[in-house]
């Protein structure tokens, strides 16, 4: 063995060489989390920024520009269904913000975005609905769930009416009577513009929120032995392909893929689905129960 080799720093480099393998390992992976985090932030907030414009380009030109006749009446379901839809991908985007996956990393911002978003679509608060939010994934399910209605699991129009007063507070109320006075007295827009492209494509979205993101995932069925849930997320998901899933509530209905790895943002869902989470969970769950 050659004197550099009997040397003690030789075997100090030798021991710690492994060390330096894992350190450069560890390096290399936090780089690439850092750029995935970093493409999942441009994505989100892009796709945020094209909702909320497109939102407020339609609502300025229903408010502003158009006016109801004979001619034209055929434009007010198309702008009602737009304003409904883009009113559900902003909530939709603030609940990511709720999960920190709207931009990875960046909590005030998320913060920020999300209590903007939630402020701006019906005047709600954002410690309280996020709060609520946590809660509806730590108690799914059971009368601790806010987003669930114990009393009448399976009853459609009781458990809505519970999930509007739980949420569309004072607060709401204030908000969107003060819009539309505002509209009203000071802008002379006609009530039915208001009413029609303003008013009800929010009340529809709440209730297109409700029945594709809460009720038809948690629900029970008239029969309790048809009620079925694979793990304590008491959570199903829709059959929808990837189309029908994004026009009926932005991925939501992807709800059991969602409460198994919650701070994938809405967007990725399909893909989270494709990979099969669901079934590995349930099979990874069965072999812990046989054990």
């Amino acid at each position: 063995m050659s004197d550099t080799a009997r040397s003690p720093s030789f075997f100090i480099a030798l021991r710690l060489y492994p060390d330096h393998m894992k350190k450069d390992k560890s390096l290399a992976n936090n780089e690439k989390m850092s750029a995935a985090s970093r493409h999942q932030a441009v994505i989100g907030l892009s796709l945020i920024a094209a909702i909320l414009g497109t939102w407020l380009a339609v609502h300025v030109y229903a408010m502003f520009f158009y006016r109801i006749d004979h001619n034209n009446w055929f434009l007010i379901p198309l702008i009602f269904a737009v304003q409904c839809w883009l009113s559900v991908g902003m909530f939709i985007a603030a609940h990511d913000g709720m999960h920190g996956s709207l931009a990875p990393g960046k909590k005030r911002l998320n913060e920020g975005i999300g209590a903007f978003l939630l402020a701006f679509y019906a005047g709600f608060g954002w410690r309280k609905m996020r709060d609520a939010h946590w809660d509806h994934h730590k108690y799914s399910g059971t009368a601790k769930d806010p987003d669930f209605d114990a009393d009448s699991p399976d009853h459609f129009g009781r458990w809505y009416m519970t999930f509007l007063k739980r949420y569309f507070g004072l607060s709401s109320a204030l908000y969107v009577s003060t819009i539309v006075t505002i509209y009203w007295l000071v802008f002379d827009i006609p009530i039915a513009n208001i009413v029609l492209l303003y008013g009800l494509p929010a009340i529809t979205s709440s209730f297109q929120l409700f029945y594709f993101g809460t009720y038809r995932p948690h629900h029970h069925f008239k029969k309790p032995d048809a009620t079925v849930f694979t793990d304590e997320h008491n959570a199903r998901s829709s059959e929808f392909g990837p189309l029908a899933s994004l026009l009926s509530c932005f991925h939501f209905g992807y709800h059991h893929e969602h409460h198994l790895s919650p701070k994938t943002p809405w967007w990725a869902l399909p893909k989270l689905r494709r990979s099969g989470i669901v079934a590995l969970h349930r099979h990874m769950s069965s072999e812990k129960n046989s054990l």
